[in-house]
């Protein structure tokens, strides 16, 4: 947790760093200024010679990709999720510099993308970069690498809660006190100080109520759905992208020069698709843009913004999520009960989120910090539950992880309880145990294992009363063999100082688990903890009967209450 902090810090840090980045280029390629204001692209209509702007650009970040790394390539979040699961949490330096400026670049020269996956890749990079200066295990350098993460997107959008959970979902696969403290306090942190670099409180505040009847759950569950389906629609649309990229005769440097092409042509026809687009979230939300101008946003930021994402550019995917669904929403209001102007629209950028993300908590409350709105919390909730039921249903994987599957990594994102936490090993143990006496004599034991054809590949040994002294294997018994002498000493002499892997009754199933895939042993002796008397024994056989019963209970249904025939 205190090394949490400078991480939370940094990652702050970092984020003003990218925004003002992105102004700075957007400035520079649209309005000839050097300036670190916020203006934006354009005021007008564009020129066709603006087209060169976002080609030029991509151009500039394929080169980067090309010679400096390739993991730059990609809107972020994918890219953390592989490190973590894959490269032992381990982010080059160059990544962590090379990742903001390509961003900067693609968005400041028109790329349709969101600042967020390109910060939570930097933060992820801050805090993999501090765990790999000390000695840190594999867990602690993620835990470190997920804080920055989190801090990150603390850091764009004032969300800790959602940035936490979205850790949780997406980052760390496992709920732990370990890894979930350094990353609450990392966000705490980044929520705290951003507050002295950017702007405080909801960075899209919106104030609008719903009397929440059934008739209205119907329409936010209409919403989401509608969002559910428009999630496959845009995760679709960018891995078909992606794959007629591949089909081109051109090294995959040149590809983004053709996605700033089509970001080019976009701009020509709504200039208000290039960029992030915060604007266009805060006219969503205020529902003050026509029918026509949603529509057309909508379809030109969805065309853009798939094709540039499939061609290997660098930037986000939550921001256009949001206006994606805040569009949809807003192009269904007609037809939806009365509401607060864009309400329907909050729904459709929560449920868009949560379906293509598959975080539907994450979204929920994700909405809510970005508005600082309490009372959307329950439509909000609503809506987010049918996307990403919809989007369970049609999709095998979601956006992120589908980049990932198709580098032949399998991710699985469903929280379990093991099952072996939750059962004794009094419960699981094989009783009476055939065991080998002491006193006999490895001449015996070679007899036992080579020409009486035993059970077991090892058994426990013991003592007059009963006590495990040891446990002889069938590979013990072929080095014996092979020995010129000492046949005639006994098992206990001729085990004496190795080693024994016992368990305990009261002891938890996992816990033997463990002990087996660390030793390497196939079967436990379980016995007193006082006496160290033999109760029973643990083979692998008895962990996948287990198994087996458990995968039984999840698939055989029965009715314990019939009707009388």
């Amino acid at each position: 947790m205190g090394l949490a902090i400078p991480v939370g810090l940094a990652s702050v840090a970092a984020a003003w760093a990218l925004l003002r980045l992105i102004a700075l280029c957007t400035n520079l390629a649209y309005h000839g200024q050097f300036s670190f204001a916020d203006m934006p692209i354009t005021d007008g209509q564009l020129g066709w010679a603006s087209v060169a702007i976002p080609v030029a650009g991509c151009l500039i970040i394929g080169l980067m990709a090309r010679y400096g790394s390739e993991k730059i390539r990609g809107h972020g979040i994918p890219e953390a999720m592989e490190a973590i699961l894959i490269g032992k949490s381990r982010i080059q330096p160059k990544v962590a510099i090379l990742k903001p400026v390509s961003s900067a670049v693609s968005i400041g020269t028109g790329g349709p993308f969101g600042a967020e996956g390109p910060i939570i890749m930097t933060g992820g990079a801050i805090g993999s970069l501090l765990a790999q200066t000390i000695h840190l295990d594999d867990a602690e350098r993620k835990t470190l690498l997920v804080a920055g993460a989190a801090a990150g997107m603390t850091a764009i959008f004032a969300t800790p809660l959602a940035a936490v959970l979205l850790a949780v979902e997406l980052l760390l696969f496992e709920w732990k006190p370990r890894s979930f403290l350094p990353v609450a306090m990392a966000a705490l942190v980044a929520g705290a100080a951003r507050a002295y670099l950017l702007d405080a409180g909801p960075i899209f505040a919106y104030s609008g109520a719903l009397t929440f009847t059934p008739w209205h759950l119907l329409a936010c569950a209409a919403v989401g759905v509608l969002s559910g389906l428009g999630s496959g629609v845009l995760t679709s649309l960018v891995y078909t992208a992606e794959d007629l990229f591949e089909k081109l005769p051109l090294h995959w440097m040149w590809w983004p020069a053709i996605g700033g092409l089509a970001i080019g042509i976009g701009g020509l026809i709504d200039p208000a698709a290039l960029g992030v687009g915060y604007d266009n979230i805060r006219h969503l939300l205020a529902g003050d843009l026509a029918f026509q101008a949603v529509l057309v946003l909508l379809v030109v930021k969805v065309l853009i913004w798939s094709i540039a994402l499939g061609s290997g550019t660098s930037g986000g995917v939550l921001a256009p999520l949001l206006i994606f669904g805040g569009a949809m929403g807003a192009l269904a209001t007609p037809w939806l009960p009365q509401a607060e102007p864009g309400f329907w629209a909050l729904l459709g950028m929560a449920a868009m989120m949560g379906g293509t993300m598959r975080a539907p908590l994450t979204a929920t409350l994700f909405a809510v910090e970005l508005t600082g709105n309490m009372g959307a919390l329950l439509p909000v909730l609503s809506a987010c539950v049918f996307a990403y039921g919809v989007t369970v249903l049609l999709l095998k994987r979601s956006i992120l992880t589908e980049k990932i599957a198709r580098r032949g990594h399998h991710i699985s994102r469903e929280y379990h309880v093991d099952p072996f936490e939750l059962q004794r090993v009094a419960d699981l143990m094989t009783q009476p145990v055939q065991t080998l006496a002491g006193t006999q004599t490895v001449e015996q034991a070679i007899a036992h294992f080579t020409t009486l054809h035993p059970v077991h590949t090892s058994y426990p040994v013991v003592n007059a009363e009963n006590v495990v002294v040891g446990e002889v294997t069938r590979a013990d018994s072929l080095a014996w063999a092979l020995e010129a002498g000492g046949h005639e000493r006994s098992l206990a002499g001729a085990l004496q100082g190795r080693e024994l892997v016992v368990g305990y009754p009261d002891e938890l199933a996992s816990r033997i688990a463990d002990r087996m895939a660390l030793t390497g042993v196939g079967r436990v002796p379980i016995v007193d903890r006082a006496s160290g008397r033999l109760l029973g024994i643990v083979g692998r056989k008895d962990l996948f009967r287990s198994r087996a019963r458990r995968l039984r209970e999840e698939s055989q249904r029965t009715a314990y209450f019939r009707r009388a025939s």
